[in-house]
């Protein structure tokens, strides 16, 4: 019997607060460490090759772009594990 995956809503908010909490929570800490050392790394190499004039966005738009990316990784990959067991578990009341 294969048991309920988290809510999706609760891992696009866990996503939100902190970039690869979302992953974490699904059980894939790999990919979640992954997005979070890459949000570092880029938000601080465009730190440091914008210059002083620019906004904050401007300076820091590498890490908010793989933070971006990893929200929208990681509600996709909890909202099909979600599907998949809503639709396995109807199939299974459907044959019964």
């Amino acid at each position: 019997m294969n048991r309920q995956p988290l809510n999706p809503y609760l891992v696009l908010a866990a996503a939100i607060v902190m970039p690869g909490a979302g992953h974490v929570l699904q059980g894939k800490p790999q990919r979640g460490l992954m997005f979070l050392f890459f949000t570092i790394i880029l938000g601080w190499v465009s730190l440091r090759v914008m210059p002083d004039t620019a906004s904050f966005f401007a300076r820091h738009v590498g890490g908010i772009f793989i933070y971006g990316i990893s929200i929208i990784d990681a509600y996709r990959s909890a909202r099909i594990s979600w599907e998949t067991w809503k639709y396995a578990e109807a199939r299974k009341t459907d044959t019964r």
